[in-house]
């Protein structure tokens, strides 16, 4: 079953098999939105707006931790790909079951410090006192499932790694769907608001790493899975570290500039607590489409870089910027067309709906933006080129996001002046991984495996 979802990415033309690849790629990103879009949903409509604005401020922080589960998992995916393309299969058996160990035990680790964190980060975050308690247990809940969804990343890592996205894909939207319909259950015939909604995303993000659990188990070759032979590979955990510690850091970079522009909005009240929630469910479903090209180029330049084919390597590159250019055009342009509505179907409230709005045309219209940096990572990454972008990322996504809360939101402390951060952090981001991109290509022949 497994075989024929694999994807041949070292032969034959490049851009039907990254669509292949890409589309249930970001089908699963959105299948892993929609279950914090469900959470918003579901308390907007039937708990209130100070019940979604304590699902929204907590997504910063959860995104936070679950961006060094993705970079992790990203390594891992690498690794395993890169030795596929060499056709060493006793290291792909090696990382495979070095990434499993490894997903577990960060997430047992994480789950500690995200209890840890809640009470001093709220602190910081200056969570409004309607919010805070709802808040507070709906991320002491999702907590406890952070070991789980750090194994379900990484077991899809290692399908990634060898063409097959379907999987994963198949196994999130059981998921999703289990979700939806836990929150519904919940709230509704158990009146368990933000409690309820928490617990149906860990049972659900439960269920989809156990569905690829049991796929790696009766999987043949060399991603079988064997607990017996489950053991830390220093090689391999230190290649995997190397390459996804700092892409993990890259994505923690991001959370942790909209952790501060999160306590910004927190001081613009309940309303724009509110807002944010509910467009950022809408704009990270869009950013699902360009991660799904980024992890594309990620997996096909590290096969073929595997492989020794340098040529093809920059040709998935180009292939991957040209097709999700066009996609995100198309689909920019749907969102903002569709905007309020979109917004009003998370809540009714006037002021909701407009300052969400307003939040969508800030960060939708400039993410063609975003998607040449997210491809350009991607690429970078699959050559085992990691450390670059996570620095570019620090300086300019953290460092021009922080400056402008404290200057120019300072002197304008308006919703539509912060919102303006985004726009312009990722430009300047963009040009300077576009030149780190081009010194690499030009010095590749100096950069081994």
């Amino acid at each position: 079953m497994l075989k024929t979802r694999e994807i041949d990415m070292l032969h034959g033309t490049l851009w039907d098999k990254i669509i292949l690849f890409a589309l249930p790629l970001a089908l699963t990103g959105f299948m892993q939105q929609l279950l914090n879009a469900a959470d918003v949903a579901v308390l907007g409509q039937y708990v209130g707006k100070n019940a979604m604005a304590a699902v929204g401020n907590n997504t910063a922080l959860i995104g936070l931790l679950v961006n060094l589960f993705m970079g992790l998992s990203l390594g891992a995916n690498v690794v395993i790909a890169q030795n596929i393309g060499a056709e060493k299969f006793d290291r792909v058996h090696d990382a495979v079951h070095t990434a499993f160990l490894l997903a577990l035990i960060v997430g047992v680790v994480l789950c500690g410090v995200a209890e840890i964190l809640v009470n001093p980060v709220f602190e910081w975050l200056q969570v409004p006192a309607a919010v805070a308690p709802m808040a507070e247990t709906y991320l002491r809940i999702y907590a406890f499932g952070l070991p789980v969804m750090g194994i379900y990343n990484f077991e899809a890592a290692i399908f990634r790694s060898r063409g097959d996205t379907q999987t994963p894909l198949i196994a999130l939207t059981v998921a999703s769907f289990l979700n939806i319909a836990l929150n519904l259950i919940f709230v509704l015939k158990f009146n368990l608001g933000v409690e309820g909604v928490a617990w149906a995303t860990v049972i659900a993000n439960a269920v989809s790493a156990l569905i690829l659990f049991h796929g790696l188990r009766k999987a043949e070759g060399f991603i079988h899975l064997e607990l017996s032979e489950l053991k830390i590979e220093k090689s391999c955990l230190k290649e995997t570290v190397r390459i996804g510690l700092p892409a993990g850091i890259q994505g923690m970079v991001f959370s942790l500039s909209n952790l501060l522009i999160q306590s910004a909005i927190n001081a613009l009240g309940p309303d724009a607590m509110a807002a944010s929630a509910a467009a950022f469910t809408i704009e990270i479903n869009v950013f699902c489409l360009t991660n799904g090209f980024g992890q594309a180029a990620t997996t096909f330049v590290s096969q073929n870089y595997g492989a020794g084919n340098l040529p093809r390597c920059k040709d998935v590159t180009k292939v991957s910027l040209q097709i999700n250019i066009l996609l995100m055009f198309i689909l920019s342009a749907a969102i903002l067309y569709f905007a309020e509505p979109l917004v009003r179907f998370f809540n009714e409230d006037a002021e909701v709906i407009r300052l969400g709005v307003i939040r969508l045309w800030y960060i939708i219209a400039p993410e063609i933006i975003s998607v040449i940096m997210e491809i350009i990572s991607g690429s970078l990454r699959g050559y085992g080129i990691s450390m670059a972008p996570a620095i570019i990322t620090l300086v300019f996504v953290c460092g021009i996001r922080i400056t402008w809360v404290f200057t120019v939101f300072a002197k304008i402390p308006t919703y539509a002046a912060l919102m303006a951060v985004y726009g312009v952090s990722w430009f300047f981001t963009m040009v300077f991984l576009i030149i780190a991109y081009r010194f690499y290509i030009k010095n590749l022949k100096e950069i081994k495996i």
